[in-house]
């Protein structure tokens, strides 16, 4: 029986998936955040590189990956899928659980998948520095390793209760030649803001990303880059998707439930995306997002138009959302505390196409802990909601059926999360309503 299924470096997908033309449903445009009106292309160039803009709208079903790209990919992918057997005897799972490991990348993540062609894109357009946010620091060290690829700078607003959790990712990203700084910070005006009404405040995605895309927009050399939620993001994750597709076809084997954890949806959309064409065709693959309950955008959010960010920069998207205003509770999985989602998944999700499922911060610690104890491995805490989603649909499908799983990146820089669980100082929260309420309630009005 093999355990480890590894893909010749020479079947590495070529081109991207775009799964824009096989929706069901169309996703609805873009907004200008200040007229409402739908939003055109050059609106976006201040903050945005042309060709990830052209990805974003583009109808082309797969998008060719430039060389210089695949050359930086070459350096980890293909990645491998691995049984979890030792998991599956220790749940008494009579299902077939596999794990797609993203974590062998040089940033410990999936998100090197993205920021790899982002910076790429924007290097050759002659941009000279990128701003970003980070929630747990994955896609800020991400990105700070590809800047160091091209030889761009790299700034990176981190939200601050992350940025105090988790102190060996700022030393990574200094160490790759970016530039970090907690937020609110004060070195924008939506930082300034926040911290003149809440000096204590720890800070958000949607914070964070104003931060960010303030500072690209006053500055001529700089642009921004985002690492989930995006079209083109999702379009450049599906590497993983199509890589596992391959893996499972040379062992005979074919997916029934394909399982990921969810903030943005970059990491759950690469997975699965490449596979909707065969569920649209007949195929009984069950689409599994796993979320936390302290931030459960696709479990209890509503769909509707809303701003990306806190400050109200970015475009309206038609998303999954629990609100722009929304200030989440500092759990661990800072990857997951976002309050939209891709309005590729969020379409998906209202189409009824995927399933969703919240959990406690415990509840995954404790998948976590039994994934270590079993594989071998320690994931980060945004991972351990997709084992736990795994363990719980193996507990619970029927017998015989394939569980495959995105292992979308290590733990080595949140071992605090984990002294905290062992410490027993971890706490589960769950969104009271009133907060949902609340946060959606100065969320604009718009039809469609």
């Amino acid at each position: 029986m093999e355990t480890r299924i590894n893909l010749p470096q020479s079947e590495m997908p070529s081109a991207w998936y775009n799964v824009l033309p096989d929706l069901p449903t169309p996703l609805a445009p873009p907004r200008d955040p200040t007229t409402g009106e739908i939003l055109t292309p050059d609106k976006l160039e201040p903050i945005f590189a042309k060709e990830l803009i052209a990805q974003e709208m583009s109808a082309q079903r797969f998008i060719e990956i430039p060389e210089q790209v695949k050359d930086i990919y070459r350096l980890f992918r293909p990645t491998p899928l691995v049984r979890a057997k030792r998991l599956e005897e220790a749940i008494g799972s009579k299902c077939r659980i596999y794990y797609k490991n993203e974590s062998v990348s040089p940033s410990g993540s999936h998100k090197t998948n993205t920021s790899v062609p982002q910076v790429f894109y924007n290097k050759r357009e002659g941009v000279k520095r990128l701003s970003t946010e980070t929630g747990a620091g994955q896609w800020g060290t991400a990105l700070s390793f590809a800047c160091s690829m091209f030889d761009m700078k790299c700034t990176v607003y981190m939200v601050k209760v992350s940025f105090e959790q988790k102190p060996y990712r700022k030393i990574l990203i200094n160490s790759y030649g970016g530039e970090i700084f907690p937020s609110p910070s004060d070195k924008t005006n939506a930082g300034r803001a926040m911290l003149a009404k809440d000096p204590d405040c720890k800070g958000s995605l949607g914070l964070a990303i104003s931060e960010a895309v303030e500072d690209a927009a006053s500055h001529d050399d700089t642009k921004y880059t985002l690492g989930s939620v995006l079209n083109h993001v999702l379009l450049h994750q599906s590497v993983v998707g199509l890589e596992t597709e391959k893996q499972l076809a040379m062992i005979g084997e074919k997916p029934d439930y394909l399982v990921g954890c969810v903030g943005g949806g970059s990491n759950f959309g690469g997975l699965v995306l490449p596979f909707l064409p065969r569920k649209l065709n007949g195929e009984n693959i069950t689409f599994v997002a796993a979320e936390p309950k302290a931030c459960p955008t696709l479990t209890r959010g509503a769909y509707r138009y809303d701003y990306g960010d806190m400050a109200r920069l970015t475009p309206l998207m038609k998303m999954h959302t629990l609100g722009h205003a929304f200030m989440p509770a500092p759990i661990h999985a800072g990857g997951l505390r976002y309050h939209g989602e891709a309005p590729i998944v969020s379409n998906l999700m209202a189409e009824g196409l995927v399933d969703a499922r919240a959990y406690y911060q415990n509840d995954c610690f404790e998948a976590a802990m039994l994934f270590l104890r079993t594989e071998g491995f320690l994931p980060a805490p945004e991972t351990s909601h997709a084992i736990a989603c795994a363990i719980d649909v193996a507990k619970n499908a029927k017998p015989g059926s394939t569980v495959v799983f995105l292992y979308s990146g290590h733990g080595l820089l949140d071992l605090a999360s984990y002294d905290a669980y062992l410490r027993g100082e971890l706490t589960n929260y769950e969104l009271p309503q009133e907060c949902i309420d609340e946060a959606l309630s100065v969320c604009p009005t718009i039809a469609g």
